[in-house]
């Protein structure tokens, strides 16, 4: 068996140099400038630097900018809605001639990588589909359980709602190493658990749309304050320090120590 460090902080370089890619309103990335500056204020600084930020939405729609202009790094966008329109198709669609056309589109982010040296990307918000590697992303459901046919059970964009639904006791959030599928790549980090506390029984709140619309959206602000802010910045620095590893199979080990549920925090 072969383990192989998510990033090689032994290897030429001794900061790991990342790129940010948002969507929205850039909190996730704002957090990672922040953890960034803490580390900077200790001995040996920060193992990781953003070095640049892309977003895949039109200027004025997502703060990435702003972001950038204030941490004083690069910003890059480009905006996919308008891209996929463009060719008469949606952003969501998965045929052949769709998947060609995401190909397509992440070119642009692939020629800044390389252009950058980036090592890893970080999927802060990050809501598209993605054909490029090397990327890290942080989802709002707990990627440990399972179903009974051995599945993920609380994937996509509808994770929180789902969980809520099921009737689980607690919500957390999970960190991946994205591979080709829907949430499905190596589990790295799960973070603490967020108590579910419903205002009425869970029968009565299925039954009445608003009301159960508006307990996920809480429950979604919530999640990323005490779940997707704390294991994202948490994670990379744990790459970049070279703590996490991979076997053959994608296995995921910490400090070479299997970690088949990931590294879950209690």
């Amino acid at each position: 068996m072969v383990l192989t460090p998510i990033f090689d902080s032994h290897g030429d370089k001794s900061v790991m140099r990342v790129a940010a890619f948002m969507s929205g309103s850039g909190t996730n990335v704002i957090r990672l400038l922040e953890r960034q500056m803490e580390l900077n204020q200790e001995p040996g600084g920060s193992p990781f630097k953003l070095i640049f930020i892309f977003s895949d939405r039109a200027d004025g729609v997502s703060m990435g900018e702003k972001i950038a202009y204030d941490a004083g790094i690069p910003y890059f966008s480009h905006d996919i809605n308008r891209f996929y329109s463009a060719k008469g198709l949606k952003k969501t669609c998965l045929t052949r001639e769709g998947m060609e056309a995401r190909r397509e589109f992440d070119s642009v982010a692939a020629r800044l990588i390389k252009a950058f040296d980036i090592d890893v990307i970080c999927l802060a918000g990050y809501m598209s589909y993605l054909t490029l590697h090397r990327s890290l992303n942080v989802h709002p459901g707990d990627l440990s359980i399972l179903t009974d046919d051995g599945e993920r059970k609380y994937i996509g964009d509808h994770a929180v709602a789902d969980a809520i639904a099921c009737g689980e006791s607690s919500l957390r959030s999970s960190t991946i190493w994205i591979d080709s599928g829907v949430d499905t790549g190596p589990l790295l980090m799960v973070s603490r658990p967020l108590k579910v506390e419903l205002p009425i029984p869970l029968q009565d709140l299925l039954k009445d749309g608003p009301a159960f619309k508006k307990v996920v959206e809480d429950y979604q602000t919530r999640l990323k304050e005490i779940g997707d802010w704390k294991i994202l910045p948490l994670t990379l620095e744990m790459i970049a320090r070279g703590r996490f590893f991979l076997d053959e199979r994608n296995n995921v080990y910490l400090d070479e120590k299997p970690m088949p549920k990931g590294y879950r925090r209690e």
